[in-house]
């Protein structure tokens, strides 16, 4: 039986299960400061990943040296710069020498630009979104939260690849009951806060077959997506209500700071990842725990793998 309310317990899953299938090779763009160089060699020894070092072959030999970092037993593929180790690393995506992607000390625009380039670039026919999984110490289930890193002021249409994006995401955790809340500030369509129009758009869209593969409601404020004594007080009577495992908010700034609120607010971890393109892409921040790290990695080879096993069915 689980014990409830233990730090981690989410993630100590995820890796369990990710440690079961082969390493995914992971192109590591740019890993020039410790916290990235490390990471990859962490999730390397964990037995997550099999990197592959790009960027400038000096730099990275001279930290690994520095820092006490052994780097023997994996490939270094040199570029001069960040762009350029970007590049190099969609190449080896496109070459099918990499099945993933894993930020280092690089921007994140940097990386991205190299992903969505029109030409020689990793495009889908989704558009690229970013999820948070949320290991909340009090909460009973993880939580996915998107967008909260990559579309702004998302339309209703990039909305539905994100809603799809994040539900491929937790099937391929292993979940399989995926209830998706839409967030708003209340729980009524109201005409004047375009949010919850939206809301009803998706969750109607859900219906007629636009958005696949969970239960959709919404809109849902944050309290009566999770608690199911809010919602039971509310008298909302839904599948979703209370029991959400999905939030999508309204924009970015709204995502960022429910992701930041649960984090220092509620001892939670936020592992990230970048799906829609054609891998997932691994986002570490220097801010990161080593739990994190590894668990941002676990998530993205059991996509990976899932990808693998049904090769014809989109899963980023």
């Amino acid at each position: 039986m689980d014990i409830p309310h233990t730090k981690h317990q989410k993630y100590h899953r995820l890796l369990a299960r990710a440690k079961t299938f082969p390493p995914v090779t992971t192109a590591v763009v740019h890993p020039c400061d410790q916290s990235s160089l490390s990471a990859a060699v962490d999730a390397a020894k964990a037995g997550l990943i099999t990197p592959i070092l790009v960027g400038p072959r000096a730099r990275i030999e001279a930290l690994a040296r520095e820092r006490g970092i052994s780097i023997s037993d994996y490939e270094l593929v040199d570029a001069p710069h960040s762009v350029a180790a970007a590049a190099e690393a969609v190449k080896l995506v496109r070459a099918g020498k990499a099945e993933c992607l894993m930020k280092g000390s690089l921007h994140t625009d940097e990386l991205m630009g190299a992903v969505v380039a029109r030409e020689g670039g990793l495009r889908t026919s989704r558009r690229i979104s970013h999820c948070f999984v949320m290991d909340v110490p009090t909460h009973d289930d993880v939580l996915i939260i998107s967008d909260a890193a990559v579309n702004i002021a998302p339309s209703l249409e990039v909305k539905v690849d994100i809603v799809q994006n994040a539900i491929d995401l937790v099937r391929n955790l292993g979940i399989t009951d995926v209830r998706v809340a839409i967030l708003s500030a209340m729980e009524t369509v109201n005409s004047k806060v375009p949010s919850t129009l939206e809301a009803a758009a998706l969750c109607k869209m859900a219906d007629r077959g636009q958005i696949t593969g969970a239960i959709l409601d919404g809109p849902l404020a944050l309290d009566n997506a999770i608690s199911p004594a809010a919602a039971a007080i509310k008298k909302i009577k839904s599948e979703v209500a209370g029991r959400a495992n999905v939030l999508i908010v309204p924009d970015l700034e709204a995502g960022n700071m429910l992701a930041k609120s649960l984090s220092f607010l509620a001892d939670a971890d936020a592992a990230g990842i970048v799906l829609g393109a054609r891998v997932p892409i691994i986002l570490t921040s220097r801010a990161d725990t080593v739990m994190t790290r590894l668990a941002s990695c676990a998530i993205a080879s059991l996509i990976v793998e899932a990808k693998r096993n049904a090769p014809a069915r989109h899963f980023t």
